[in-house]
């Protein structure tokens, strides 16, 4: 500016976490950030020539990974870092999985972790937790979750993770059609104005589906009769059409719709969803899946898998399936050759395919259906069932959490173990059991001694169940279901512990397939 007097002061405050609820917060800005897998360990040994090769995952070092990666490790530890010392807050780290051993010790050794702990007068557990430890939750078609359903068939917001667009059509007397499309602004499930709002939103997260609907017609009731709208009462099942009629009385009052603007777009959320034309087919996904699980206890997975054919031949293709319930000695002779149907059945369907979704682009590396020939369809479709390979053997380092499936026992059917409740039940039993799968990441010299001469003589190891706030930490993201469950697990022990989630992202079954396939893992977008 041609005055050497003049100053300039630049302020950064970087916005890392997305408050949903007061127990759910993700951290958008690493939505992406997902565990490595078997494939990645071959891509990070083929750059060691000279080196020592990892044997697994749970060798791998931090300096071993790419610049990007260990970026964003240690951006996240270092913005866990500025959490706790905003709240005053000594942690004690534990981790479950190779990725978040290795975030847990990039918070352990953190800097300028040293001395908010001697000073910091509360104290906190935090469990760093690997997704892909279990991923049969994760894309997993829960029939009881509205959110879940929510967020998988209405379009995301643009620029959003978590996010989705909700029409605001019913709150105007425009018709649908060609001309108007689009000139609305969408509506959204970010609703922080109005405490109402705030408290459906997290019934709406947590409870089971019918629970979640009878609630968001009861707030339309009530705010349509603090408004002296003359709405008529119905009891019975919720429908789709009843909550529409209810929002629709709202739209020739402009005050009205300013004060319950936010329990409106979550009303017209929940009941674009249960008309939605897909929802039959999520509905089709689940009755699929309960199926494949039993099947899972009377034959190997060769036989398991070959259920997927008939499926995948006369339907339109899904998004691949899931290795990470099944357990047992397989053929390997006869994994393979189903494996080659299936590979197989798949190009044939992708090949046949007149346009090519976000997702099947980023797999195939092709615009259009033009592009895609066989060669390249099944190319990719091998590097998918490898990936798939690798998520078979992502808990082989595991003692006490290595399956989470319970086979039939003639009276009980088969059933699914969600990796995170045998966390939680492991942690708050009232035991105190020691776990070797949940590890304890030292925090410095003094807990290096204790874990040394904890070899030799008896001295007590920190326990996740010590104190009473306990972050759980989800690398790769959490489900709605999850949220549900782990609120159920806690209140059921009774344990007095107080347990805050923290996550990457709120996931919807179809974010797996793009996080497994599509994802590159090992150096990810740091926007550099």
């Amino acid at each position: 500016m041609g005055d050497m007097n003049y100053t300039a002061e630049v302020m950064h405050a970087p916005v890392v976490f997305a408050p949903l609820t007061q127990h759910l917060h993700l951290l958008p800005a690493f939505s992406d950030l997902f565990p490595l897998l078997e494939v990645d360990l071959q891509s990070i040994n083929e750059k060691r020539p000279e080196k020592r090769r990892f044997g697994s995952l749970m060798d791998v070092d931090t300096h071993s990974l790419s610049p990007e990666l260990q970026i964003q490790i240690k951006s996240l530890a270092s913005a866990i870092n500025t959490l706790f010392e905003f709240i005053g807050t000594r942690e004690e780290s534990f981790s479950v999985g190779p990725m978040s051993r290795l975030i847990a010790g990039e918070l352990a050794s953190h800097p300028q972790a040293k001395n908010r702990r001697k000073s910091a007068p509360n104290k906190a557990s935090v469990v760093f937790i690997d997704r892909t430890l279990d991923l049969t939750g994760a894309v997993g078609h829960h029939g009881d979750c509205l959110v879940e359903k929510i967020l998988s068939v209405l379009p995301q917001l643009p620029g959003h993770v978590t996010d989705v667009q909700v029409d605001m059509l019913e709150l105007t007397h425009l018709k649908q059609t060609i001309d108007n499309k689009g000139i609305l602004a969408p509506g959204c499930l970010a609703q922080n104005q109005s405490a109402n709002a705030r408290l459906l939103w997290e019934t709406m997260l947590v409870a089971k589906q019918k629970e979640a609907v009878m609630e968001v017609r009861r707030q339309l009731v009530e705010a349509a009769s603090k408004e002296n709208l003359p709405i008529k009462m119905s009891l019975g099942r919720v429908t789709a059409e009843q909550l529409c009629s209810y929002v629709q009385l709202f739209r020739d009052s402009w005050g009205a719709l300013e004060s319950h603007s936010g329990v409106l777009q979550l009303g017209l959320a929940a009941a674009q969803a249960l008309r939605h034309p897909a929802l039959p087919r999520w509905d089709a996904c689940l009755a699929f899946e309960r199926l494949l699980l039993q099947a899972l206890g009377d034959s190997d997975l060769a036989e398991v898998l070959k259920q997927l054919l008939p499926l995948i031949k006369s339907s339109e293709p899904g998004t691949g399936s899931d290795y990470s319930s099944g357990s047992g000695e397989l053929s390997v002779d006869d994994l393979l050759k189903v494996e080659n149907e299936l590979i197989g059945a798949l190009t044939l369907r992708l090949t046949q395919q007149t346009s090519l979704s976000p997702l099947l682009q980023e797999i195939t590396g092709v615009s259009g259906p033009e592009e895609l020939t066989v060669e390249r369809a099944h190319s990719a479709l091998e590097n998918v069932f490898e990936t798939l390979r690798g998520v078979c053997h992502a808990r082989d380092h595991l003692k006490h959490f290595s399956s989470v499936y319970t086979p039939s026992d003639g009276p009980h059917q088969a059933t699914y173990r969600p990796l995170l409740k045998q966390v939680l039940e492991e942690i708050f039993h009232p035991d105190r059991r020691e776990c070797p799968d949940v590890e304890h990441m030292s925090g410095g010299l003094t807990d290096l001694l204790k874990t040394g001469f904890s070899m030799f003589m008896k001295v007590t190891r920190p326990h996740p169940s010590d104190l009473p706030l306990l972050f759980l930490f989800l690398v790769g993201g959490v489900t709605p279901s999850e949220l549900r469950l782990i609120r159920e697990v806690v209140s059921t022990h009774k344990s007095g512990t107080q347990v805050l989630v923290m996550s990457t992202r709120l996931l919807r079954p179809s974010d797996v397939p793009h996080l497994l396939f599509s994802t590159d893992r090992l150096k990810p977008d740091i926007g550099v």
